[in-house]
């Protein structure tokens, strides 16, 4: 019978995903061999000729096989890493792009230029990323961050209690502003910033999904409706009775959205200036809408 080594295993594994164009196939390998033998990816390499026990084996076997089906990487080992910080992630929840990155960067920008506690709410937060990221990297913030859907919230508890966020952070369930009127009803703050990565990928673009995230990834957290603008349309029509005079808007949209967001946010004479960035991929990525103070 064969020895089967952590080096012949990866090895194995990464022309296994490079056959069957999995995207990065190394990286993909490294990960759910480090899930299966509980090891670090470093440590992959330090014990390479460690011979893999059947049941790893049998255990690897499986997950090889869903990911040879396209199964995403995240889904099959439970975790991703996302602005440095390795998340807790189901298929109750989208998973968070390198891409969304910019967004928590400029958030994090915005808020250190201003003087004492910050009050953020993100919306639409899914597995919690952008505000555990926002939280951790900043102590002076508050966050209230809402979901219409529980399970995703259930995802997002679980990250914020694995960083110790709990007092920072407040999950509420309900779509966009809906679980915050009560809080307004009883205190009567308004957020330095609301923040956002909602769901903007329009009916015919869905369509056109990758398989690895048309057949796995939860539509409720892609469709944007038919011209994937939808959700931006709930939110801009609310957004700035939630703002302070001197609040600020953040939305990450989707690649050509910007100059269609931009024309929603001037219509409403709220904001003084709205700037919209290119992600590294030079696609529209991030508008920021800064509240015209008054």
């Amino acid at each position: 019978m064969q020895t089967w080594t952590i080096q012949k295993l990866l090895n194995w594994t990464v022309d296994y995903f490079t056959k069957h164009e999995i995207d990065s196939p190394r990286l993909s390998a490294e990960l759910l061999l480090s899930s299966v033998l509980s090891l670090k990816r470093i440590e992959l390499y330090t014990n390479f000729d460690k011979a893999v026990a059947k049941s790893h084996l049998d255990r690897l076997h499986d997950l090889v096989r869903r990911a040879g089906r396209q199964e995403p990487i995240a889904y099959l080992i439970g975790k991703t890493e996302f602005y440095s910080i390795e998340l807790d992630i189901t298929p109750d929840c989208l998973i968070p792009r390198p891409e969304t990155e910019l967004l928590v960067e400029r958030a994090i920008e915005f808020l250190k230029t201003r003087s004492g506690p910050q009050f953020i709410c993100d919306l639409c937060t899914g597995s919690g990323c952008i505000a555990v990221a926002i939280a951790k990297n900043l102590s002076c913030t508050n966050i209230i961050a809402t979901d219409i859907c529980s399970a995703a919230l259930n995802v997002a508890g679980r990250n914020v209690t694995k960083y110790k966020l709990d007092k920072q952070i407040e999950l509420l369930c309900g779509d966009l502003f809906d679980p915050l009127i009560p809080q307004l009803d009883k205190n009567g703050d308004k957020f330095d910033l609301i923040v956002c990565n909602p769901p903007y990928v329009s009916d015919r673009e869905l369509a056109a999904l990758d398989k690895n995230v048309r057949d796995y990834e939860p539509h409720f957290a892609l469709s944007g409706g038919q011209d994937g603008l939808d959700v931006y349309r709930k939110i801009i029509e609310k957004a700035d009775s939630f703002l302070k005079s001197d609040a600020a808007l953040m939305l990450e949209i989707g690649y050509g959205q910007g100059p269609a967001i931009k024309e929603l946010l001037e219509s409403t004479g709220a904001y003084g200036r709205i700037t919209v960035e290119k992600d590294f991929q030079n696609n529209d990525r991030v508008v920021t809408a800064k509240k015209t103070s008054g």
